[in-house]
């Protein structure tokens, strides 16, 4: 296992200290240090796998960690603050990840023998060792990076047999759950969706039960057990994530920022966004600000940031 893990950290030594594409649909890597604040983000779906160094991502008051040769699987849309470190002996952390479409975990269930489902009430992310049939899944994939002629052909089926490993280990209910239709995990995922895509509106719980054909009880104990927050936590979490970005940005002042994600009073806004990253807006967007600016002196050319 110790040589694919070299060849594919071959393969991604490439990669820069932000998002990096590789030119395959759906496969990113990304190496070095990352400031914490732009770890702390919405994730979306992801099977993520680490190669060197390790990285530490809270949701909630769950903290999972994990080290060369585990991955991490995220099955829905999850607020978490993430942070990673170099290895024992000075390697830059280093990962690659593939972005879960589950049309295509779908496509592959079809050939599949329907296994017993998760727990009833489980969280939709989790950290496992990766196998050695895993990793050679990742090495055929990462090759192709040398090989663009040969993306069209192979990725597909290459993409299909990483998602059939991870089927077939521990994680593998939360790929099930959220590529079918019926299942408590894809009902709460319509409602995360529509969450994401209207953060700053008022939230009704009984709606969102509504749209996730749950009673409002067992909308409640699925999206806590899920995602390990309330929907109006989750919702409080992308709006401050959201303003966060707005604020470091420096387009528009506090008060301005607090309305547009949704808060009616500007003062509850600076509270709760003390509470969740330690210090008031304008300052937190201030000491960023500055941070980024050394990091522009020590790094002259442009960099995007990390996805």
């Amino acid at each position: 296992m110790d040589d694919r893990l070299q060849e594919l950290r071959a393969l991604a030594a490439r990669a820069e200290n932000r998002r990096t594409e590789t030119g395959i649909p759906r496969v990113a890597m990304v190496q070095g240090e990352i400031p914490e604040h732009q770890l702390a983000a919405v994730y979306d779906p992801m099977v993520n796998l680490i190669l060197t160094g390790s990285k530490t991502m809270s949701v909630a008051d769950q903290t999972f960690r994990y080290d060369p040769a585990t991955y991490f699987v995220m099955s829905v849309d999850l607020p978490a603050v993430g942070s990673v470190h170099p290895s024992a002996d000075g390697q830059p952390y280093l990962a690659v990840s593939l972005t879960l479409e589950p049309a295509i975990v779908a496509n592959l269930l079809v050939d599949l023998l329907k296994p017993a489902g998760g727990s009833l009430y489980a969280p939709g992310f989790s950290v496992a060792p990766v196998t050695p049939d895993l990793l050679d899944a990742w090495v055929r994939m990462l090759r192709l990076i040398n090989r663009p002629d040969e993306i069209a052909a192979l990725a597909p089926a290459y993409e299909r047999e990483i998602l059939f490993r991870v089927l077939q280990g521990p994680m593998g209910w939360m790929l099930r759950d959220i590529a079918t239709p019926d299942t408590a995990l894809s009902r709460v995922g319509v409602a995360i969706q529509w969450i994401r895509e209207n953060f700053a509106k008022p939230l009704r719980v009984e709606a969102l039960a509504d749209m996730a054909a749950l009673s409002v009880s067992a909308f409640h104990r699925h999206f806590k057990a899920v995602t390990a927050l309330s929907p109006l936590q989750y919702q409080k979490q992308v709006r401050l994530l959201h303003a966060r970005s707005l604020l470091i940005a420096g387009k528009e002042n506090t008060t301005a920022i607090a309305f547009d994600v949704g808060y009616e009073s500007p003062n509850q806004f600076s509270r709760e966004y003390a509470r969740q990253f330690g210090l008031p807006p304008s300052r937190d967007a201030a000491q960023l600000r500055h941070g980024r600016a050394v990091l522009a002196l020590d790094h002259p050319e442009p960099r995007s940031l990390p996805g």
